[in-house]
C-alpha cells in the first residue's frame, strides 16, 4: 500500500483505535504513537474524524492550550482542521488552528480574513502575542 491511494477505512480505524487505547488519557502517549506511523498514514488521521481537534494540536505542539481552549478543540474533529478550528478568542480575533499539507498552522482572524499565520513548535504563543499586541 503505498501514499498514493488512501487506507481503508476500517484499517484506519484499527490504528486509531490501537492509538487511542493506549494514548487516549495521555496526550504525551497519544503523540509519541503517532510520531512512529508513516506520515501519510497520520495525516489520513488528521483528515478523518477518528481524532479530535485537541489531539492534533498536542502532537504538533505538545503542550496543553488551557482548560476552555482544549475542551474547545475536544469537541472539534480532527477532519474540521482542513478549514480551521477556532482555539481562542481575544476581544476583536480568532486564534484558528488548521493543518495544511501535513503542517500545523495557527492564524488570527478578525473573523472575516487572516490577519496573521505562524508556524512552528511556538506559532500558537507568537499567535496569541500578536492578538493581544493588535489590543
Amino acid at each position: 500500500m503505498s501514499n498514493e491511494e488512501p487506507l481503508p477505512y476500517a484499517v484506519l480505524i484499527r490504528i486509531a483505535d490501537a492509538i487511542l487505547e493506549t494514548g487516549e488519557d495521555d496526550p504525551d502517549a497519544l503523540a509519541g504513537s503517532l510520531d512512529r506511523l508513516e506520515p501519510w498514514i497520520r495525516e489520513e488521521l488528521f483528515a478523518s474524524d477518528l481524532l479530535n481537534a485537541f489531539q492534533v494540536f498536542y502532537y504538533f505542539f505538545r503542550e496543553d492550550p488551557g482548560d476552555l481552549e482544549t475542551d474547545r478543540l475536544m469537541l472539534q474533529p480532527a477532519s474540521a482542521l482542513s478549514t480551521g478550528v477556532v482555539v481562542a478568542e481575544r476581544e476583536f480575533y480568532e486564534i484558528l488552528f488548521r493543518v495544511e499539507n501535513g503542517y500545523a498552522v495557527i492564524s488570527v482572524t478578525d473573523g472575516e480574513s487572516i490577519l496573521a499565520s505562524f508556524t512552528g513548535e511556538d506559532a500558537y504563543w507568537k499567535a496569541l502575542s500578536y492578538a493581544e499586541e493588535q489590543l
